[in-house]
């Protein structure tokens, strides 16, 4: 058994803890203390701030579960200004290992590892995840993570890290072509992170504004979502249940093109919208594939309720690495 330093960096917050590993399993996880990342020039600076509040000296051994591809000398968030260059790391935070995962990938690792009370039933058949083939793991945030979780019949797995976030939005209907059509003349080539990520309310709210011809109130995303979630806005109400028939669509057409058996949504907005998924349209616009509408509606589909899968992950990850 040895303890790591586990780090989980997002677009907006960057959550650290530590963790125990041992025999290629995580042991346990310490309680995160989480930074806003705006706050902060650099992971070097999260790191010295992070020791400082735990009041001793973090171990030698660290696992970063990094919002963006883990490619190359230079690593850049896709929604984050840090920038990481895994070979000055291991000097700069004081290690002697160190492992860097994908995000998503990470919470695919965290998949693989945790229990079946680790999870709520959205859609599908009420059994708990398939223990082999693939799984699909979608987490809708200030972006969208998209990682596929292959198990095996021996309890091996396989995580595959994807950018499947970053695919092209298919509409689906004339409000969607509408939503589409103001939102290439912002960004060009529009994206499904664009209105299945956690950005994509505010546009979804500014299209159906549009729409009705009705001026648009300024606000942040999260003040916009609060108002959303809470029913106290129609409009944003509105773009709610957009937004959900969205991602319903985007997580049917990723399990479809990765041949999953089960689907796990992940990730703090899954979380948020626990209450909302069940009776949305979700679940509708995910079997809805034409000729394999049938399949579809054979995959279950969980939402992960682990409070912090990246961080349990990333443990994981190094566990795997560092049996």
């Amino acid at each position: 058994m040895s303890e790591i330093a586990v780090v989980d960096i997002g677009g907006t917050h960057a959550r650290f803890a530590i963790a125990e590993v041992g025999d290629g399993r995580v042991r346990r996880l310490g309680e995160a203390c989480t930074l806003k990342t705006g706050d902060h020039a650099g992971l070097e600076e999260a790191w010295h701030v992070f020791r400082e509040r735990s009041g001793h000296a973090l171990p030698r051994a660290a696992a970063i579960a990094f919002a963006g591809p883990v490619v190359g000398e230079v690593l850049k968030l896709t929604n984050n200004p840090w920038v990481i260059r895994p070979a000055l790391l291991r000097r700069e935070l004081g290690l002697e290992r160190l492992t860097i995962i994908n995000d998503f990938a990470a919470v695919a690792h965290a998949v693989a590892q945790l229990g079946d009370g680790d999870y709520r039933h959205l859609c599908g058949p009420p059994e708990d995840l398939p223990r082999q083939g693939l799984i699909s793991v979608i987490g809708p945030g200030t972006g969208l993570g998209v990682a596929q979780l292959l198990r095996r019949a021996d309890g091996v797995y396989d995580v595959i890290p994807t950018e499947g976030g970053h695919t092209h939005f298919a509409p689906l209907d004339a409000v969607e072509d509408r939503i589409l059509a103001q939102l290439r003349v912002r960004y060009g080539r529009v994206s499904v992170e664009r209105l299945a990520g956690g950005m994509g309310l505010a546009g979804i709210y500014e299209a159906l504004a549009a729409v009705e011809e009705r001026p648009v109130e300024v606000r942040d995303d999260k003040t916009l979502w609060t108002a959303a979630l809470s029913g106290a806005d129609r409009l944003a109400g509105a773009a709610l249940a957009r937004y959900l028939l969205i991602l319903g669509a985007v997580a049917g057409d990723l399990a479809l093109a990765h041949g999953a058996v089960g689907v796990v949504i992940a990730g703090g907005l899954g979380l948020r919208l626990a209450e909302h998924l069940p009776g949305s349209g979700f679940r509708d616009r995910f079997t809805a594939k034409g000729r394999f509408e049938r399949r579809m509606d054979g995959i279950p589909v969980k939402l992960l309720t682990h409070p912090q899968p990246g961080l349990f992950g990333a443990a994981a990850a190094f566990a795997q690495e560092h049996p």
